[in-house]
Order: structure tokens, then sequence, then C-alpha cells
């Protein structure tokens, strides 16, 4: 019999504090820049989502020695090119695209053919854009033209420094580019579409040697590569994707107020915040600080009856890409059609986010006009839910999961909601705070 998750009753208001767990990208970075420092490097809040504990596995069978314990995460690092390669290693990602994309980086001088592996999701997801410029450094990829996983990496004795342009704005390129760069003697050049840059910020806070330039659409970036790593002692943020459902689920729910304490809102990565607040809502930031590179604040969000509609400037399509699907919730309750677009890249994630979303609000009695990059979102202001709905068929998503719990938490409805474990790629702790820190009924 499948798993699945019954909600019956929307949430009673609340006005509550709540900790989100760590950031899933700076989880995965610090474990991979940690795997190349010399000596011990300790993390506590990192998240123990599948994600990371794929890529902790991962470097484990490359020979870093990682102890993880209920507090903290200690990665005893092996220096730049010290993992001990054998033959025949299979690497499995598991779900993560972070992980499996910025592995390959790392892998450039393997001395064997190391096969990657992942799950159905991830393994019909594109790798060519990671391929091709670790290409350029000089790795070998088998079989020659394949995009997707399975494939293998072997590397070379003379990895050389390159020039790249990356237009896709995806921070996994970026950051996949300058993983490799540490192998490369001389100057690594990137020029990059706007994008996260949680590398850049690691980078600069362990003193290596890194120039960055930000244009008005772009950044340029310059890496000096086969320089030490020192250890990396962090304390992870919590992660605003994860973070965003529950701002959501405040602003849809009655008479509630809720504090979420000590966010990663580095501004790559806050876009969901500014499109909500032109849309009507006040999520304030409060107790702004600064660590080791990061800004992180807690965020202050209420209740709100009306939302008004936007045409959502694309400058914040990077810094909102994992957020789309839960902003789409708000504009269904806003007064009038919303507009977005250049959402091309929302459908390579772990499943066609764009047209699912889309699906998804036609259920629950929302028009929309969809093409392969847009959509249009004909907003209900009193929409309210009495059906009985069955979510059944697209929710190896974490993401589209967590959308449909909070539908049915602020919208009514009896709901039953399949394949709840996907939620444990990215955010295993979803189910425990909702039902023990804000009452939610969910069986």
């Amino acid at each position: 019999m499948s798993i699945h998750v019954t909600i019956k009753e929307i949430l009673k208001p609340f006005n509550r504090q709540i900790k989100i767990p760590g950031d899933k990208s700076l989880s995965i970075r610090w474990a991979l820049l940690a795997s190349q420092a010399i000596g011990k490097s300790k993390a506590y809040n990192l998240l123990r989502s599948e994600d990371v504990l794929n890529a902790l596995n991962g470097l484990k069978k490359l020979g870093v020695k990682i102890k993880l314990s209920r507090k903290y995460c200690i990665v005893n690092g092996l220096g730049i090119n010290g993992f001990k390669y054998k033959k025949n290693l299979t690497i499995d990602a598991g779900n993560s695209g972070t992980f499996g994309r910025l592995i390959l980086a790392l892998l450039i001088k393997s001395p064997y053919k190391i096969k990657l592996i992942g799950d159905k999701s991830l393994s019909k997801r594109d790798f060519s854009r990671v391929i091709n410029p670790l290409k350029e450094f000089g790795a070998n990829f088998y079989p020659k033209n394949k995009s997707m996983l399975p494939i293998y990496i072997q590397g070379t004795k003379f990895v050389r420094p390159i020039k790249y342009y990356e237009n896709i704005g995806s921070a996994q390129i970026k950051s996949c580019i300058m993983l490799a760069a540490l192998n490369a003697p001389g100057a690594t050049k990137i020029q990059a579409k706007k994008s996260r840059n949680h590398t850049e910020i690691m980078y600069k806070y362990l003193k290596l040697p890194i120039k960055t330039h930000s244009k008005k659409n772009f950044d340029l970036i310059e890496i000096n590569g086969e320089k030490k790593i020192n250890p990396i002692n962090y304390n992870i943020p919590s992660d605003i994707s994860s973070s965003a459902f529950f701002i959501v689920l405040t602003l849809l729910s009655k008479k509630s107020s809720l504090v979420i304490k000590d966010v990663n809102i580095n501004s790559s990565r806050i876009g969901c915040i500014s499109i909500l607040n032109k849309m009507g809502a006040n999520i304030v930031l409060k107790n702004k600080r600064n660590y080791k590179g990061e800004k992180i604040a807690n965020i202050h969000v209420e209740s709100k009856n009306h939302f008004k509609p936007i045409n959502c400037p694309t400058k914040y399509n990077t810094s909102a890409i994992d957020e789309f699907l839960i902003i789409f919730l708000v504009a269904a309750k806003a007064k009038g059609v919303s507009y977005f677009k250049d959402l091309n890249e929302l459908n390579k994630k772990e499943s066609p986010r764009l047209k699912f979303g889309s699906k998804i609000l036609n259920m629950i009695g929302i028009k929309t006009v969809l093409t392969e990059n847009s959509i249009k979102i004909y907003g209900n202001p009193s929409l309210k839910l009495n059906k009985n709905f069955e979510m059944k068929n697209y929710l190896k998503d974490h993401r589209i999961m967590a959308l449909c719990t909070v539908a049915a938490l602020t919208l009514g409805g009896k709901w039953k909601i399949y394949d709840p474990e996907s939620i444990k790629t990215s955010f295993p702790t979803f189910f425990k705070i909702l039902k023990k820190d804000l009452g939610a009924k969910i069986n």
C-alpha cells in the first residue's frame, strides 16, 4: 500500500517562533570544500536531508573520514586532489543535482573511471551543462556524447585553466567550474549570468585567490588554483527555500504570525521575499548580521487578507527559482492576473515544475495560461476548497509535496497526499515542525 498523509483541517491561528534546518546549498558546499581542506572541519546545524547524506557517503567512498553526531559533523579533509581513488568505484548522488554536478569537478584528476549514478528523477536531468566545461579542463566522460546519468568520469594529470561563459544563470555550473579550478595551475576565468554566490563567499572567507567583479547582468570571476585550503568551522544558517513554505503558510492562514530564526538572507536567494512583498505581504527582516560573509536575519511574517497580482520582473527569476511553486499559490489568491515569464529553468529541476504547478492550480479551480516558459495565473481572492483531493502522480518532487501540504492547511478540503517521504531529500523535519510547533493535524 502506498504511503500518504491525510489532511482534513486547516490550521488554527498561531503566533510562534521556529527554527528551520541548515541551508542545503551551504551544507553540500561546506562538505565538499572541507574534503579539500587539510585537517579537521566542523559544522553545526548541517542539514540531515537525503541529499546531504548522499554527499557525505560519496565523500566517504573517496577516502574522506567523516563523523556525524546529533549536534555536529566533522570532515577530515585530505587536501586538494587528496582523494583515495579505487578501481570500479560508483558514487550515488541520489536526488541531488548539486552534489551530482559538483562532485564531478573534484574528480578531474582521477586515474580511474568513476561511475556516477542517481535516482530516477536525477537520471532525467541534463549533465552536459557541467560535462562541457569539465572537458575543457581535460576530464574525459564515457559513453561519449552522453548527457544524462549514469556516466563515467576519468580525470587527467594535466588539468588546464579555462575561460568560460556561463549564460544560463546556474550556480551549479558556476560552482562546478570554480571547484575544478582548484586543481588547475594558473587563472581560470568565468563570465557568469547572475546566480546564487555561496561558493564565491566561501572562497573569500577561506582567503583563496579569487577576484570577483559584479556587472549589471553578469559576474566576472577569476580563480588561481592549486592553493592550500584551511579547515572550515561553520554554523550553517537556516535554509531560505525551506523557510518559504512557512512564510506562505503564515500569509495564507488566519490571524497568525511567525518568526523564523537565523535564516540565510543572501541577496542572491531572497527573490521570493521581494516578490511576495510586491504582492502585498509585509515580510520583515530583523536582527540582520553578517556571518562569515553570508547575511542572516530573523524573518517576521503575518497573515494577509488581500494580495495584489504581479507582472513578475525577470530580475528575480534566479533568486527565486526554487520558490516559484509556492509563490504561485499566493498568486492564486490575488485579485487579478499574475504573470511569470522566462521560467524555462523551472522545468529542469526535479520535475517539470512549471507544468505541474499549473496542473495543481487547475485542480483547485484556478485558471492558468501556460506556455513552455511562462504562466498566467487568474487569482481568486475568495478561494476556499471543500472537495476531496488525491495528489498522486508528481510527488516524487519534494517541493511539490510541500506545496500541496501548504494548500491543504490553508485553503481547506480533504487531501490525501502520496509520497510524503520525498520531503526527506531537502527538509526531513517538515512535518514535525508543522505538527509540533504549529499544531497541524496531519495523519
